[in-house]
């Protein structure tokens, strides 16, 4: 039984998982915009918000916890130079969905995840 149990599960184990979600964090911080299944997109979205959120303050600790969740160094550059910055007065909400059309292969709901 799931009791008390909370996240999405994606139909994978707990490492691919959280694999998965590092490298959808690292792209979308990359890009700023990234196309995938609305379910993920959903997963995705507190988790980079809390990514920017501690980008807002600029210290070694935080630069630190970001690079062991995001796989590349220039993400976590972009993440503290560019995207802390830019939403420095904002106080939450940084990133919008976007639900798209079914995927043509199996119809799976798709979404754009982007930065407002």
């Amino acid at each position: 039984m799931r009791h008390n149990r909370t996240g999405k599960v994606l139909g994978r184990t707990k490492a691919p998982r959280e694999a998965l979600l590092r490298s959808l964090a690292t792209s979308f911080v990359v890009y700023g915009k990234i196309k995938t299944t609305k379910a993920k997109a959903k997963v995705l979205r507190p988790i980079v918000e809390k990514l920017i959120t501690s980008a807002k303050n600029d210290t070694l600790h935080n630069r630190r916890l970001a690079l062991s969740y995001l796989y590349t160094e220039g993400a976590v550059k972009k993440l503290f130079e560019v995207l802390g910055p830019q939403y420095k007065d904002r106080k939450g909400g940084y990133t919008r969905i976007i639900k798209l059309e079914p995927r043509v292969n199996d119809g799976a709901e798709m979404a754009v995840i982007e930065l407002v």
